[in-house]
């Protein structure tokens, strides 16, 4: 949600904390300001390059928080906009995620006669603090901790003490880096690569002292606490587009780099085999399953969706697909060979992390697929497997959709092979999947049909997407694409529910694009096509390369590779990322960044 970044060290503060936002933008990019002790907060509204113009020369001090905001208490203006002050001025705080009870904490407050500015819940925090600090920076924020229900991540510090900043976490990501000049408290990683990849994730309850040469992790209770740091895996590279427009363009074209880092040393082509090390110790109490429980939001949940056809499919294993921010209130009717799988890209999705609490609750076994190690559901989780998709900037996922894709083939081989699944089908699943790389990267050799289509179908209000079997999911992420990034209004169906209600919205103005490869389900979906056309609605038809007659059925046709069945539905995604991406460039919009979004949402 939020990006907050802080640092304590030898070097001038003000040009770091501005780095490290414009690292975080994709966390949110409503407002952001910073914070050095002896000046003013700095805020502007909109992006980092806003607050940037505002600081015609670097300040002096060598400490300071920042902070790049996604609205949720309160519109985005400089007011709202973080850093925080406590009621004297001179103690500054930035937040990441929500405190519940902050109306009933604000009239206390506001009866002893503190003043507010804003209108968020950021700020009662911040005030609350201040009415605590008699000198102790950790001990006013651990006591003001305890009053407060909620999710936050949090870094305080204090224009008397510039040299010491306190962080501290509950349910909102937070993680230290440790370099040579100094160390850094941010709500991501990435933020970090440019000065040390040796890092220390907090825990939920926990916090932080942290000074220019040393550290201390505490609970909030003030109990020592032992961490030791960790590498990050992710270089700075990684997260700069390297000659690419815009970071979605560059993420998709890694599509190919991502599915080789996703089964490097897990496949085993000759033996149709996949190894897993994160999950192989529990593997017969996944082929005994009564019940897999796939638990995601947004893209991940229309990865569980295509998860869910490979492993019944192939796997012969019973899956249930939730969306996270409703299976964490369900009332689940579960024995003991039902099993929760959390599929999430930060790995600090709010909701798929409640669910996986809930799951644990009830003593079922719990695991995760995750992209960035370290992070909590793939701390909580009891087994797992990593992405190994590199950092992903664009809010719209594309590369660790991809990746998520992947490692459901990979898990179904797993289990596959052991409930039945022949060394024939595997071998040739597993073989496909090794060339699979090599298949898309000649595909984006040229994107030019893509492009054409695009330029035609961007001046259209409104689009449809529907697919079939293993495909409707892929339709539905197709038609999420774009709208989080062109703000065409998108609906998605099976090609079977047409008739059922969605077909009374088609007319020449509501394009329809229909995912069509030469399956089982051909026949059934070209028929779906012929009943677009008779209403009048343009169709653009993404369709397998073999398939040499529907150019006479559709009015625009993208082709794709065609390889194995269960490997299609990561082959038609691409094309549809594609289409988005280009449909956004020929509006003129930030790809990157689309309106009201932020790339990980870790308050609910």
């Amino acid at each position: 949600m939020c990006g907050i970044f802080g640092y304590v060290g030898s070097r001038t503060a003000s040009p770091v904390l501005l780095d490290g936002l414009r690292t975080l933008e994709y966390r949110g990019y409503d407002s952001a300001g910073i914070y050095v002790p002896g000046y003013s907060p700095i805020k502007a509204v909109g992006p980092i390059d806003n607050l940037a113009k505002k600081i015609i020369s670097p300040l002096s001090g060598t400490s300071g928080i920042a902070h790049t905001r996604w609205a949720t208490h309160g519109a985005p203006t400089e007011v709202n906009a973080h850093p925080h002050l406590d009621m004297s001025g001179t103690l500054a705080l930035v937040h990441n995620g929500i405190i519940e009870n902050y109306r009933e904490l604000k009239e206390g407050l506001v009866m002893r006669g503190i003043e507010f500015e804003s209108e968020t819940d950021s700020e009662v925090l911040a005030k609350l603090i201040g009415t605590l600090y008699k000198g102790d920076l950790f001990t006013a924020t651990r006591n003001a901790l305890s009053l407060v229900r909620g999710t936050y991540g949090i870094i305080v510090i204090a224009e008397n003490d510039p040299n010491t900043i306190v962080t501290a976490r509950m349910g909102s990501p937070i993680v230290l880096g440790l370099a040579v000049d100094g160390n850094f408290v941010s709500s991501d990683p990435s933020a970090l690569l440019a000065h040390t990849k040796d890092v220390i994730y907090l825990a939920d309850g926990e916090c932080a002292i942290v000074s220019k040469d040393s550290y201390e992790v505490l609970s909030t209770k003030g109990k020592r606490l032992s961490k030791k740091p960790e590498t990050v895996e992710w270089d700075i590279e990684s997260v700069q587009k390297q000659g690419y427009e815009h970071f979605m363009q560059k993420e998709i074209f890694e599509v190919p780099e991502v599915i080789e880092n996703t089964i490097r040393g897990r496949l085993m082509p000759g033996k149709g085999r996949a190894k897993l090390g994160g999950v192989e110790m529990v593997v017969d109490k996944l082929t005994a399953l009564n019940r897999l429980v796939i638990v995601g939001c947004g893209s991940a949940y229309y990865a569980g969706l295509v998860g869910r056809f490979m492993l019944e499919e192939y796997a012969g294993l019973p899956v249930e697909v939730e969306l996270g921010s409703e299976y964490r209130y369900k009332r689940n009717l579960t024995d003991k060979k039902t099993a929760v799988l959390a599929i999430t890209q930060s790995g600090e999705t709010a909701d798929t992390l409640a669910s996986i609490r809930s799951a644990k609750e009830q003593s079922l076994l719990t695991l995760g697929v995750v992209n960035v190690v370290g992070s909590t559901i793939a701390r909580e989780t009891d087994f797992g497997v990593y992405n190994h998709a590199g950092p992903e900037v664009a809010v719209a996922s594309t590369k660790a959709f991809i990746s998520q894709l992947t490692v459901f083939v990979l898990l179904t081989l797993l289990i596959g092979r052991e409930k039945g699944l022949s060394q024939e089908e595997g071998t040739r699943i597993a073989e496909d999947l090794a060339n699979l790389p090599k298949t898309l990267r000649s595909y984006l050799k040229n994107t030019d049909d893509i492009k054409r289509v695009a330029k035609k179908y961007a001046n259209y209000r409104d689009m449809m997407f529907i697919g079939r079997k293993s495909h409707t999911p892929i339709a539905y992420e197709g038609s999420l694409k774009m709208k989080e990034v062109t703000y065409i209004h998108a609906e998605a169906y099976a090609g079977g529910e047409l008739k059922h209600g969605s077909i009374a919205m088609l007319d020449e103005n509501f394009p329809v694009v229909a995912l069509v490869p030469k399956d089982d389900v051909y026949e059934k979906m070209i028929s779906n096509v012929e009943e677009v056309k008779a209403r009048k609605a343009p169709t653009l038809v993404v369709a397998t390369e073999d398939d040499k007659s529907i150019s006479g059925v559709a009015d625009d046709v993208i082709f794709v590779p065609k390889v194995h069945p269960i490997l299609q539905p990561i082959v038609s995604t691409v094309p549809l990322q594609l289409l988005s991406y280009y449909v956004g460039v020929e509006k003129g919009l930030n790809v990157d960044r689309p309106r009201n979004l932020a790339k990980s949402v870790t308050v609910e």
